[in-house]
């Protein structure tokens, strides 16, 4: 059975959701859709393309993903199929694709696809969800438009490493209030080099100078890092919520200083 995931800043009130979903289905009753999160604050492609990065590998070979965040298209932002890893994500060409790999899409095909509706607000029922049951019929991708050589380049920030300092910054904070920050845990293994370290952030009274294991490796209440599933550093306090807590917020300043 085919998988279609759907990943939106649609939220939970309105129908976007329901509408994509009775639109994959009128055209495929038997395929199985995914819910991942309709809840990615609006417009954020840096916080979707975080959430797409850590759930798509864990869904088998052929899944097909289907990007809502921003979607219209425009001539500099076409509507855009990759295929990538062996899945399928369907957008609009608007930078989540650059912000997603790490590397150039092994396939990228700019959709020529006649919807139905005379509306173009409304993409990821009108083009990506006859997109996504195309390919999950197992035709063509090649049939859905023409080749394209590149995606549209958005620069995500990098941390910076200065002498013995490492300057990151918060990319995203999750249900719990759990911060993270864009310091791998190989570039943070790469710099330290065994070294001690103090992570602060805010003030100087906000230090953190081991990585533990899991949060329990803490008294409840107290704050900790550790490299978390997605391969990041991670802010967090026992059963407590750090962002609010500890007042971090998306694009704060972290340090780690190496000493």
């Amino acid at each position: 059975m085919a998988i279609i995931t759907l990943t939106s800043d649609w939220g939970l009130k309105d129908y976007y959701a329901g509408a994509v979903k009775g639109a994959i289905l009128r055209l495929l009753p038997d395929v199985q859709i995914v819910d991942i999160t309709h809840q990615v604050p609006a417009f954020d492609l840096s916080q979707a393309a975080f959430i797409i990065r850590n759930f798509y590998h864990n869904f088998p070979a052929g899944s097909i993903h289907i990007i809502a965040i921003n979607g219209e298209a425009a001539i500099e932002t076409p509507h855009t199929l990759v295929r990538h890893h062996d899945h399928y994500f369907i957008s609009a060409d608007n930078g989540i694709f650059s912000l997603l790999f790490d590397e150039k899409p092994e396939q990228i095909i700019e959709i020529d696809v006649i919807q139905d509706s005379d509306y173009f607000t409304f993409p990821a029922r009108d083009v990506f969800a006859k997109v996504a049951c195309h390919i999950a019929a197992g035709k063509p991708i090649s049939e859905l438009g023409h080749p394209k050589d590149n995606i549209l380049q958005k620069m995500a920030f990098q941390p910076v490493i200065q002498d013995d300092l490492i300057k990151g910054k918060v990319i995203y904070i999750d249900n719990y209030e759990n911060v993270f920050v864009n310091i791998t845990e190989k570039l943070f293994l790469s710099a330290t080099k065994g070294r001690r370290f103090i992570i602060t952030f805010r003030s100087p009274s906000y230090r953190i100078t081991e990585i533990s294991k899991s949060y329990k490796d803490v008294n409840q209440g107290e704050m900790l890092a550790l490299f978390s599933t997605s391969g990041y550093v991670e802010i967090a306090i026992r059963e407590g919520e750090a962002s609010s807590l500890l007042g971090l917020k998306m694009d704060q300043l972290v340090t780690v200083e190496l000493i």
